[in-house]
C-alpha cells in the first residue's frame, strides 16, 4: 500500500481540485446506454440460459448464477450511480433507472440513497459513524465496552460473517425493513420494492419452480453480496486509513486518504464498474462511474490516494479496531500485543 501525497506535493485547494473534476462530472447518454445494455441485457440473457440450462446440467445452471452475481455487481454500480444523480442528466431518468437496476439487487432506491448520503457525508468522522458504514470501534470504545457488546462486535468482524452471512442478510432481511430514522418517502420505496419484489419472486417461481427458483436467485444474490461488501470494506478499513473528530475532520483528506485507489486486473474493474476509483467517487460522487478512471489519470494529485491491490487487499481481513493513539487500524492480535507490553511495563516499574 502507498501513500505518497506529501512526497509527491502534490496538495491542492478544495477550489483546485473541484475545478480538476468538473468536466468528467457530465454524464455521458452513450456510454450510459452501452453500460445499461452490456450489464442489465447480459442479466436478462442469464436468466433465459437459466431456464434452458436447468434440464442440462445443474452445474451449468449453477455457474451462470454465480456469473450472474458478478454481473449484479455491476448492476448495483449503476444503480449507486443512479442515487447519486450522476448516470444520466435527467434526474427522473436516474430514478426509474435507479428503481430497476435497485430491483435486480434487492435494494429499495430513496432509501438506501438517503443511507448512502449519510455514508459520503459522515465518512472518516468518528462523532457521526452508525448510518451507511460498516460498524468500527475504536481501541478504547473497545477495551470499555461491556463484555456483551466486545462478543457483539467480535462476531460481526469476524470474515465469514461479515462476508458470507451479513451480505445475503443485508440484502435479502435488512433491506425489507425501513430505518427508524427515515422520512416517509424513504419508509414508502421500501415498501414499494417489497412489494415489486414480491410479484417478481412469485412470476419466477412460477416459471422455473420454488426451490429451482430459490437455489438461483440466493446463488446471484450471495455472490454478488459477498462481492459487494468486500469491495465496500477494503476501500475503507485498510492500515492507514483516515479517522478523525470533531474540528479536525476534512472532507478532502477523508476522501484521499479514508479511501482507497484499489487497483484491479481489468476483467474484475470492468465488473466492478470502476468502484475501485474510490477516493475519486468520494471528492466527488458526482462523477459517473465510467469517467472515474480518467478522472484518476487526468492529475498526480488524484494518483496519490492509498493504493491497494489484490495480493495487499486481503491484509485489511486483519483490521478490526482504530487505533487512535497511532492513527492506524490493528487486530486483535495486535491489540492484546500491545496491552501486554503495557502490562509488562507496568510490572518492570
Amino acid at each position: 500500500m502507498e501513500n505518497t501525497n506529501l512526497q509527491k506535493g502534490t496538495k491542492k485547494s478544495v477550489a483546485e481540485w473541484k475545478a480538476l473534476v468538473a468536466e468528467y462530472q457530465k454524464p455521458d447518454l452513450g456510454r450510459a446506454t452501452w453500460q445499461i445494455v452490456n450489464t442489465l441485457g447480459s442479466i436478462v440473457a442469464i436468466w433465459i440460459a437459466l431456464f434452458f440450462t436447468m434440464g442440462i446440467s445443474w452445474w451449468l445452471t449453477i455457474g451462470l448464477s454465480v456469473l450472474a452475481g458478478l454481473f449484479l455487481v455491476r448492476s448495483f454500480i449503476i444503480f449507486h450511480d443512479c442515487g447519486h444523480g450522476s448516470f444520466f442528466k435527467s434526474k427522473k431518468a436516474n430514478n426509474i433507472l435507479g428503481f430497476i437496476s435497485g430491483m435486480s439487487v434487492f435494494t429499495p432506491y430513496h432509501h438506501w440513497r438517503w443511507e448512502h448520503a449519510m455514508h459520503h457525508a459522515t465518512n472518516g468522522d468518528l462523532d457521526r459513524r452508525g448510518i451507511g458504514d460498516i460498524w468500527t470501534l475504536t481501541v478504547r470504545e473497545y477495551l470499555t465496552s461491556s463484555r456483551m457488546t466486545r462478543f457483539n462486535y467480535r462476531l460481526v468482524r469476524n470474515p465469514f460473517i461479515l462476508f458470507v452471512f451479513a451480505p445475503l442478510f443485508l440484502f435479502m432481511v435488512l433491506e425489507r425493513f425501513p430505518s427508524k430514522k427515515c422520512k416517509p418517502r424513504e419508509r414508502r420505496s421500501v415498501h414499494i420494492m417489497n412489494f415489486a419484489l414480491l410479484i417478481w419472486c412469485v412470476s419466477m417461481s412460477s416459471i422455473f419452480g420454488v426451490i429451482p427458483f430459490i437455489i438461483i436467485q440466493v446463488t446471484m444474490m450471495a455472490v454478488a453480496g459477498t462481492c459487494g461488501i468486500w469491495l465496500f470494506y477494503v476501500q475503507h478499513q485498510f492500515e492507514d486509513t483516515y479517522w478523525a473528530q470533531g474540528e479536525d475532520w476534512d472532507f478532502t483528506a477523508a476522501a484521499m486518504e479514508g479511501s482507497s485507489y484499489y487497483k484491479l486486473p481489468r476483467i474484475m474493474q470492468w465488473f466492478s464498474g470502476n468502484i475501485g476509483f474510490h477516493h475519486i467517487h468520494h471528492l466527488n460522487a458526482m462523477i459517473p462511474n465510467y469517467n472515474l478512471e480518467r478522472c484518476h489519470k487526468s492529475d498526480p494529485f488524484f494518483q496519490v490516494a492509498p493504493e491497494l491491490n489484490l495480493l495487499s487487499s486481503l491484509k485489511s481481513l486483519k483490521y478490526r479496531l482504530w487505533d487512535e493513539d497511532n492513527s492506524k487500524m490493528i487486530g486483535f492480535r495486535e491489540l492484546k500485543r500491545q496491552l501486554a507490553m503495557e502490562e509488562d511495563f507496568k510490572h518492570a516499574a
